[in-house]
């Protein structure tokens, strides 16, 4: 079975055809879809996503919206947190690419979201972008859970740090890209039982939808980017998928089967 261990179903752009991306996604061998929040206000969104579909949702407070966040929106998530269930804190983490973000209170988020996990028991899912080892700084500090470096695009020492933190590296559309020479590298050499595969969808689309202009990424495309990991590490997709299937429920536990969706 396939796992798309990073993709945000709830965002706006698949409010007009939901139901078709879904039921495309399991048509092309997609069994489960790991849809993390990023905000207080799409909390219900994602947990529609679960009851729908059957999706595994994590709720979290993502750095790029720090704007929006209040500290009230932290107890609604460790409140959400103690009554529905969830796979993951996240999407949590540190943005240093954004240019104008708040990065001292981005910190004071994400410290307060891996407390929150660590009282949750969760693993959290973290986002790292031009912020790896501020990341490492902090996962070192609060020992949560494990779980998975979204979009991982750091160094292999960086990625070494992860790993023996107990988390699983995300490789996803980056990787398509015939430039991303450092990612391909990564993909390529890092032990295979520490990646995870994902879309990000509709973000970070692979290179066969770079356009222009660029496509709408979707769960659908999950199979052809394992098919560049494999192709990339000289394994048979089979193997890559399996393999791929068993990190990310060895970080978030066992997920279920995601489901067409039901009228109504």
């Amino acid at each position: 079975m396939l796992i798309d261990s990073h993709c945000h179903l709830d965002a706006p752009e698949f409010d007009a055809d939901r139901d078709r991306v879904v039921a495309a996604a399991i048509a092309a061998g997609v069994g489960q879809l790991v849809v993390p929040s990023v905000g207080a206000a799409m909390f219900d969104a994602t947990r529609q996503m679960r009851e729908r579909y059957g999706c595994a949702v994590a709720y979290g407070l993502h750095p790029i919206y720090v704007a929006e966040h209040r500290d009230e929106h932290l107890q609604a998530l460790s409140d959400r947190l103690t009554r529905e269930p969830a796979v993951a804190v996240g999407e949590i983490g540190l943005d240093f690419y954004v240019p104008g973000l708040d990065a001292a209170r981005q910190v004071a988020l994400f410290e307060a979201q891996l407390r929150i996990a660590r009282e949750a028991d969760l693993p959290v899912i973290v986002h790292i972008r031009r912020s790896q080892d501020q990341v490492l700084k902090y996962l070192r500090k609060w020992r949560v859970r494990g779980g998975i470096a979204h979009a991982f695009n750091g160094s292999a020492q960086q990625a070494e740090a992860f790993l023996k933190l107990g988390f699983k590296l995300g490789f996803g559309g980056a990787m398509t890209y015939s430039g991303s020479q450092r990612i391909r590298r990564l993909a390529a050499e890092l032990p295979l039982d520490g990646i995870v595969l994902e879309t990000d969808a509709p973000d970070i689309a692979p290179a066969w939808l770079a356009g222009p202009p660029p496509g709408r990424n979707a769960p659908d495309q999950l199979p052809s980017i394992a098919a560049v990991l494999a192709e990339l590490r000289g394994l048979d997709v089979d193997t890559v998928q399996h393999v791929c299937m068993t990190n990310t429920e060895a970080v978030l536990g066992p997920l279920g089967r995601l489901q067409a969706g039901q009228p109504g």
